[in-house]
């Protein structure tokens, strides 16, 4: 993603984009920054509208997996992580880390901590969006079986564990 070519995307000339980011790496940081707050707000927004009601697994799930996937949060923190550039995920990490402490003593989870049933889902809803069709095809599997994985993870019966 360079400067330049965000520029003649949105009708922006190089030179205004630098004065407002700074950079290429400015930009991106912006935008992650930017995608990890209306990911966070759109989750919790739909988590604590069923306050008082059973939440709907699949919302949720759809959600994270949206993020990632048609959102394109997926691609974004997978190209920062193969370009050199971890730091910029910060953003996305505050924020998450932000919204599961705000839930933690506000939604009841089945069984699971939240902060365990968020690392599942964002890692499968990652997953999901960089390899998630070739792989169901590969597999002879429907496109939505990693959605119904995690919704099925959501929802099952405590299982023991350390």
């Amino acid at each position: 993603m360079t400067l330049k070519a965000v520029g003649a995307r949105i009708g922006r000339t190089h030179a205004n984009l630098l004065h407002h980011f700074g950079s290429a790496a400015g930009l991106q940081l912006a935008l992650i920054a930017r995608m990890a707050t209306d990911i966070t707000a759109t989750i919790r927004e739909a988590l604590l509208r069923d306050r008082g009601a059973e939440p709907d697994p699949r919302r949720i799930v759809d959600l994270v997996f949206d993020a990632f996937d048609g959102g394109g949060a997926g691609a974004l923190a997978s190209w920062m992580i193969l370009s050199g550039n971890r730091d910029a995920l910060d953003p996305i990490l505050a924020a998450v880390r932000a919204l599961v402490e705000d839930l933690a003593g506000r939604v009841e989870t089945a069984c699971r901590p939240i902060q365990d049933e968020t690392l599942h889902l964002v890692l499968m809803a990652l997953g999901d969006a960089l390899l998630g069709a070739p792989m169901a095809r590969a597999l002879g599997l429907p496109r939505e079986r990693a959605r119904d994985l995690a919704v099925a993870m959501l929802v099952s019966p405590c299982a023991p564990h350390d």
